[in-house]
């Protein structure tokens, strides 16, 4: 079935996990269709071949199952989603995933900023114990007075000890209105505080006035309403400002249109990136941005867990010599993906293009390797702009970023287009 029989269009570039524990786990979504996909997705129980697919053999192990198979009482639901779920990882592409209708529903919701039955906390993994690296804005997390680098030792008596992303977001995420108890370590201090899980939405783009009118934008991922947000803080705080420091550490991406509109505010004119399809045939994405951002001078942040179409975004400004990149080098996650929804609600989130920068680059398994590299002590050290009074005295790479807007390092930053 062709694409063009898809609506709204949407493009998405996520890794497929990211570390915004109790909100979005596994990869995203984009592009909605009005119908089920039988050309996609084999049907149990068709006599018939698909292409190339031995849908022959999959009715012969279907009548099989249901006539030998100890226990009569077959979930035909369930079997269909093993189904598609073999034919996923037998793609071997991590990127490419099955969601069930509400692991669907739950992403999206995520994406447009509403979260529930979570606490909103960003954590950091180094083998150990958990550590919050920052805090959603308006979450219950940030109302029970959690801070940037609390180190989690339990979630409700359990040892947090060498668990992973999925295993905390577990322990975590619960019924709205119940609480989860977490054993924390701050500093010398050992305390615990208990969180209420709750539904809230949570703002894609925080900024504030820094140093020397410098202007900081923190962007935590390109969901449906991340532009225009961002023009609205563009909109208030530019004015005046000398300088625009871009934050996308730990943005794990997002729409890519939402990249395409962004980049737009700090480029006047040309190429963006290119996307190339499974022939070879390339789609460039132009900009002609006629915004007062073009001219500000400006540093991006980033880090490893920049991801995806925030990699679209820096590696683009890079590209075209309009931004110093600084930090750390980033994710590397250089291909998009398309929703088709199934006509049970449950979706196929399927690679179908990589993305290219305007220099040729490919960043798949590779990366972006900043202009200027600059280690961070942890992630607790990283500014935190929901809690600003905490300042920013440890953030090595926000306080060199400033430095550089400032004219106090080497290596001018470019403002040309």
């Amino acid at each position: 079935m062709p694409l063009s029989r898809v609506l709204n269009p949407r493009r998405w570039a996520v890794p497929a996990a990211t570390l915004l524990v109790g909100i979005l786990l596994g990869a995203g979504g984009g592009i909605f269709a009005d119908q089920s996909y039988p050309d996609y997705v084999p049907t149990l129980g068709l006599g018939h071949s698909r292409g190339h697919l031995d849908q022959a053999t999959l009715d012969q192990a279907l009548r099989i199952i249901q006539a030998r198979y100890y226990d009569p009482k077959l979930d035909y639901h369930k079997l269909s989603n093993g189904t598609v779920q073999g034919l996923v990882q037998a793609l071997g592409d991590p990127y490419t995933t099955y969601l069930s209708a509400d692991q669907f529903k739950s992403q999206q919701d995520s994406y447009a900023g509403r979260h529930t039955g979570v606490i909103g906390i960003y954590v950091s993994f180094d083998g150990t114990y958990p550590t919050v690296s920052g805090l959603v804005p308006g979450s219950p997390a940030q109302r029970a007075g959690l801070r940037t680098g609390d180190v989690i030792l339990t979630i409700d008596g359990k040892d947090a000890r060498g668990l992973t992303a999925d295993q905390t977001a577990v322990l975590i995420r619960g019924p709205v209105d119940t609480a989860v108890l977490l054993g924390l370590r701050r500093g010398e201090q050992t305390l615990s505080v208990s969180v209420q899980r709750g539904s809230f939405a949570s703002p894609m783009v925080v900024s504030t006035v820094l140093d020397s009118s410098v202007l900081y934008l923190r962007v935590y991922q390109f969901g449906a309403d991340t532009q225009s947000e961002f023009d609205a803080q563009l909109k208030s705080e530019l004015p005046g400002a000398r300088g625009v420091v871009l934050d996308l550490r730990e943005n794990p991406g997002g729409y890519i249109d939402a990249a395409t509109a962004m980049i737009s505010r700090f480029l006047a004119d040309g190429e963006a990136y290119e996307l190339r399809d499974r022939t070879g045939a390339i789609d460039r994405r132009l900009v002609n941005g006629e915004h007062p951002a073009t001219s500000v001078p400006l540093v991006v942040l980033v880090n490893g867990s920049t991801a995806s179409a925030a990699e679209i975004v820096s590696g683009s400004l890079q590209a075209r010599h309009r931004a110093q990149l600084l930090g750390g080098k980033t994710f590397g996650k250089g291909s998009v993906q398309v929703d088709f929804q199934l006509s049970d609600g449950s979706d196929l989130h399927l690679t179908i293009e990589h993305w290219f920068l305007p220099d040729g680059r490919q960043v798949d398994k590779v990366g972006l390797q900043p202009d200027v590299a600059v280690d961070l002590g942890s992630p607790s050290d990283m500014f935190d702009v929901v809690q600003p009074t905490l300042g920013h005295d440890h953030d090595t790479q926000l306080n060199r970023a400033l430095s550089i807007l400032e004219g106090r390092s080497t290596g001018a930053v470019s403002s040309a287009g």
